[in-house]
């Protein structure tokens, strides 16, 4: 460990902050866990993330990287590891103005993108919260509000630059290293560190976004309409459904409809979002035009004690309706999970099922429930979370890995159907064969032919 710390302090440019440091306690936690690492390096160059791979590797740490440190699972941030904290990696460059073509650095977060990219008036569908890190919503997949007009995030990404186990920096793209490519989109950070995107970003306008809230009795009929509203509605229309919201009722909660329609045009938004409207008794709505940066919303960070667990699921066309009557009467039972379902399909289905790692190109809904609480009252919880779960599981498929607290063997295995994971153990051998990038949810390196 000596040796190896001398030759980080030798090598590295960045901070370098072990326990006993003021910013330490700050540093080893990440938005939704804590750490206590065996310390955190910032690194300022891909020169220092080398150097930093290196060093966890030479000194048999595993590395937690960290891009805006909102993963579920808590992959930034360890115990006993090393913490690399990519968030001074966080410039955002337009490099080609004609083909909108945008570099951006691994540790910037998407409320970055959004602010720097608006004044060239572009784009790039992502998630919804500005403080999310590009990187880990990216090599996941990315379910945004212009998601079925343009795709997953990882959909408009055209090369990375990633240093690899062995230290190395490599460029993948569909010319050079191609089956790292492939792995990289969809693969999350089994394969190395990504210091830098570049993206196809798209000419936006300001958008028409907003809720739509409708009464919790009323659910099962908003839901089944907005769900074959969607089925149908133009490309430019976006939404999520939440409900059973604990911090406005619980089961009493209304049912809100978010919508996000990507133009500017008064009477096409009308046209795409008002059938959703006379789905119910329409009890608040706040759809307006606005700039896309204003539809990303600050991150909360949980206080202290308090656990998430979030689990997610894929819904096929066949099984919408019996999914959303389990979880419409999910929703109005004592004390229910918070449930959010995000409209996918469009321009997501089009991409061919093995053109990319992300594996559930033809689902129609992607689902999320949410426990929230001191570990007593998650823990009371759970019987009923499983006995909902339990119900779904002839009627849904996969995990969407961005949305999962848990990271075992089974969690992987529902992320990567078994022909995508074997595939992915094949390029994990290539790129790191010892499994030093384990912090994820784990596809473990293809044993080589002599070992099987």
């Amino acid at each position: 460990m000596s040796s190896a710390f001398e030759a980080l302090r030798r090598d590295f440019g960045g901070d370098i902050i072990e326990p006993g440091a003021a910013e330490y306690t700050a540093a080893s936690r990440s938005v939704l866990a804590s750490g206590s690492p065996a310390c955190v390096l910032r690194p300022r160059s891909v020169g220092d993330v080398r150097a930093a791979v290196r060093f966890a590797a030479d000194a048999g740490l595993s590395p937690a990287v960290r891009g805006g440190g909102h993963s579920f699972a808590g992959f930034g941030t360890t115990d006993d590891g090393v913490v690399i904290d990519l968030s001074e990696l966080a410039n955002v460059e337009v490099i080609d103005k004609e083909r909108h073509l945008v570099r951006i650095g691994g540790g910037a977060t998407w409320g970055q993108v959004a602010t720097a990219l608006a004044p060239h008036g572009l784009a790039i569908s992502s998630g919804d919260t500005k403080s999310v890190g590009v990187g880990g919503l990216t090599l996941t997949g990315g379910i945004g509000w212009k998601v079925r007009k343009y795709g997953l995030a990882l959909d408009n990404v055209v090369t990375v630059e990633v240093v690899t186990a062995g230290g190395e920096v490599v460029q993948a793209g569909a010319e050079e290293n191609p089956e790292l490519f492939w792995a990289i989109r969809g693969g999350g950070g089994n394969f190395g560190i990504v210091t830098a995107f570049e993206f196809a970003a798209h000419p936006t306008t300001d958008v028409f976004y907003g809720r739509i809230a409708f009464p919790a009795s009323e659910a099962a009929a908003v839901l089944q309409g907005w769900a074959d509203h969607l089925r149908t509605a133009p490309e430019e229309l976006t939404s999520v459904a939440e409900f059973a919201n604990p911090f406005a009722g619980g089961p009493e909660a209304p049912v809100e409809i978010r919508v996000a329609f990507d133009g500017d045009d008064p009477e096409l938004a009308a046209q795409a979002i008002d059938p959703i409207r006379r789905l119910g008794t329409v009890i608040d709505d706040d759809v307006a035009l606005k700039p896309y940066a204003d539809t990303l919303v600050d991150g909360a960070t949980p206080p202290p004690g308090i656990r998430l667990v979030t689990r997610s699921a894929f819904v096929d066309m066949a099984s919408v309706p019996e999914v959303l009557r389990i979880l419409t009467e999910a929703g109005a039972a004592e004390r229910p999970p918070f449930i959010a379902v995000r409209s996918v399909g469009g321009a997501v289905s089009r991409v061919p099922d093995d053109a990319t790692a992300y594996a559930h190109r033809q689902a129609e809904l992607m689902f999320v429930t949410t426990v929230a609480g001191p570990q007593p009252l998650v823990e009371a919880a759970r019987p009923a979370l499983e006995a909902i779960w339990a119900r779904l599981a002839p009627h849904v498929n996969g995990a969407y890995a961005n949305f999962l607290t848990s990271a075992a063997e089974e969690d992987a295995a529902a992320i990567y159907p078994t022909h995508t994971y074997e595939r992915l153990a094949a390029v994990k051998r290539q790129y790191d064969p010892d499994n030093l990038f384990a912090r994820n949810h784990n596809v473990r390196p293809r044993p080589s032919l002599a070992d099987r």
